[in-house]
């Protein structure tokens, strides 16, 4: 064998343990999906990489998440000055292999930034249901989650970062009443719990992640000027950090080719391959609605053309629903040192066809490193009976790149221009926050017209006092004083005699005088 590809599609390996069955994946059936399993150490990064290879090859564009590090040597080609040449060697001359070295077309992706091109998405196409999964959120929690999503559609608010969704939720939470009688219940406290776990979300760094410009798919879905398909690797070192954003990540990649793509049929070959390393921490704890959209995805996504690989430690840690769609598979050793371990390794050898030479329980547990028990589609999507197999080797560098090495790589990409600087246009918060410093605007003016108007009330009274204290002397104002020192008089002479009615000899006058008067009358 003198390549990477067959007349039908993938070379993975030659047999082992005298067993000599080359073992092929048909391209045709490259998009039924796959795993790749295997306790750590035991050869998953070496069949990552040799499949990454070689759907290249067949100018398949691939993505891929570098947990590790060691992924990133598909842009540099194998050497046989390396440490594990002298053992490639080995096995190639085992399995008829003949070892060349070459690199591949890569380009490197990176949320945060610092190893790759930014990695992008806005809050919008994340939608409520991931970012739920994201932030931990309870059901009321998601529920008023959606219906701040609701509202920014209703009112053509874009939510594209953080800062968009936050401003949301404050406003929500300021019209809490008004949208309560809406939708249901919406409590200013289950706001303020959505708020604190969008704090911990920015403090684990998802704020480079969410913005402008936006990672367009196509652009991952290219091929290179040789016809190769674009090798797409993720730097995930720093993102396994926050397990929960790295699957959910890659999960909403996964969610957008589902989307975006349109259907094809049966192709020859697949028009993209999805590597979905660490893969039990999508599922780890997951909520029954998630792993139901995930099994839907698995399951319609392959119509489109898309090759989806789950790469984990323990074929256990994929749901049965999902792990019934993956036809291709490649087993590396489990160990067996536990009552759990066992029943897992049992339940494993269960899943494929069995070989009559060999127990494929026992061979999964004695297989060594680089040596897998492996099973294939083959016609008609029938699955191939179980070999044990040696994988050949890689082409490429098996291992990191030195940082000027990547350095290089990046900079060589042509898609700098286009995603390394960030965008920040108008959005939710720009235009929440002008409605509000408009209002408070308009509220400060209200205030200060009432304050001048207050003034200008209190002057008007401040003058008709200081105009009635300084009266110009004049005849009529002479005789307005005379008539008020003769009211004087008689005010003098009735609160004179209202005190005198207060007693009883006042009583007693009052009613002689009065009664004279009425009498003479």
């Amino acid at each position: 064998m003198t390549g990477v590809l067959t007349d039908k599609g993938i070379f993975v390996g030659g047999g082992g343990e005298g067993y000599t069955t080359p073992q092929e994946m048909l391209l045709k059936y490259g998009n039924r999906h796959g795993l790749i399993a295997g306790a750590t150490g035991t050869g998953k990064t070496v069949t990552l990489q040799i499949l990454a290879e070689a759907f290249s090859s067949a100018g398949v564009p691939v993505f891929m998440s570098d947990v590790k590090g060691d992924l990133a040597g598909l842009a540099m080609p194998g050497s046989a000055t390396a440490k594990l040449h002298d053992a490639f060697q080995k096995r190639a001359d085992t399995i008829g292999y003949e070892l060349t070295y070459r690199d591949y077309p890569v380009t490197f992706w990176d949320l945060f930034g610092e190893q790759g091109h930014p990695v992008r998405t806005t809050v919008s196409e994340m939608g409520p249901l991931l970012l739920s999964r994201l932030m931990g959120l309870t059901d009321a929690q998601e529920g008023v989650l959606n219906i701040a999503f609701h509202l920014a559609d209703a009112e053509g608010l874009a939510l594209l970062d953080l800062a968009d969704l936050r401003s949301m939720l404050v406003y929500v939470g300021e019209n809490a009443d008004t949208l309560s009688l809406r939708y249901g219940n919406v409590a200013t406290a289950t706001v303020g719990a959505i708020q604190r776990q969008l704090l911990v979300l920015e403090n684990q760094g998802a704020t480079k992640f969410f913005g402008e410009p936006a990672l367009d798919l196509a652009d991952m879905m290219t091929l290179a000027p040789d016809g190769r398909g674009r090798v797409n690797i993720l730097a995930a070192d720093k993102l396994m950090a926050s397990p929960r954003l790295y699957a959910t990540f890659l999960l909403w990649l996964l969610s957008e080719l589902f989307e975006e793509l349109p259907e094809v049929g049966d192709p020859d070959q697949p028009r993209f391959v999805f590597f979905f390393d660490e893969a039990h921490l999508l599922f780890n704890d997951a909520p029954k609605a998630l792993v139901d959209k995930v099994e839907q995805v698995a399951r319609l996504i392959r119509s489109k053309g898309v090759g989806v690989y789950f790469i984990t430690q323990n074929p256990a840690d994929v749901p049965e629903g999902i792990l019934g769609q993956l036809g291709n598979r490649v087993q590396h050793a489990l160990r067996a040192f536990t009552a759990k371990d066992q029943k897992d390794l049992k339940r494993a050898a269960e899943n494929y066809r069995p070989n009559p030479r060999f127990e494929t329980e026992q061979a999964i547990k004695e297989v060594g490193t680089g040596e897998a028990v492996t099973s294939f589609l083959q016609a008609k999507g029938v699955p191939g009976v179980v070999e044990r197999t040696l994988v050949r080797p890689p082409q490429s560098r098996l291992g990191t790149l030195a940082p000027d090495e990547r350095r290089v790589v990046v900079q060589s990409s042509p898609y700098g221009l286009k995603y390394d600087k960030a965008i920040d246009r108008e959005s939710a918060h720009e235009i929440l926050t002008a409605r509000a410093t408009a209002a408070a605007n308009e509220a400060a003016e209200a205030e200060a017209r009432a304050a001048e108007e207050k003034r200008e009330r209190e002057f008007q009274k401040a003058r008709r006092y200081e105009s009635g204290k300084s009266p110009k002397v004049t005849k009529s104002s002479t005789t307005r004083r005379s008539s008020s020192r003769s009211d004087s008089v008689f005010e003098a002479f009735g609160k004179s005699l209202a005190r005198q009615i207060g007693n009883q000899a006042g009583r007693q006058i009052v009613r002689g005088v009065l009664g004279s008067l009425f009498k003479s009358r």
